[in-house]
């Protein structure tokens, strides 16, 4: 399918916008029907208004199983699988990805 620049206009400052070509095909692809209402100054604003619903995010001590560092990590740990600090699991995700 093929896109191209579309303009819009706000439905917040009444500015026009470019949907650009680019936007419409990542939108297809995340499957959005909708197009956006807002400019990017005010989709921005926006955001900035409601701020991060879900908070800061829980973070779990863990002690990295290749280099034996304290870290920290985004879930519970359990013992029946190994746990790796950011440097380590970088090296280890890689190497198992080959």
């Amino acid at each position: 399918m093929s896109f191209t620049d579309r303009e819009l206009q706000c439905a917040d400052c009444g500015a026009t916008f470019t949907f650009s070509a680019n936007e419409q095909e990542f939108f297809a692809e995340k499957g959005f029907t909708n197009d956006p209402k807002r400019c990017p100054d005010c989709r921005s604003a926006r955001k900035m208004e409601r701020g991060d619903r879900r908070g800061p995010r829980q973070m779990y001590p863990a002690v990295c199983a290749e280099c034996g560092i304290d870290t920290e990590v985004p879930f519970l740990p359990k013992q029946d699988r190994p746990v790796y600090c950011s440097q380590c699991y970088n090296s280890v995700g890689s190497a198992s990805r080959r």
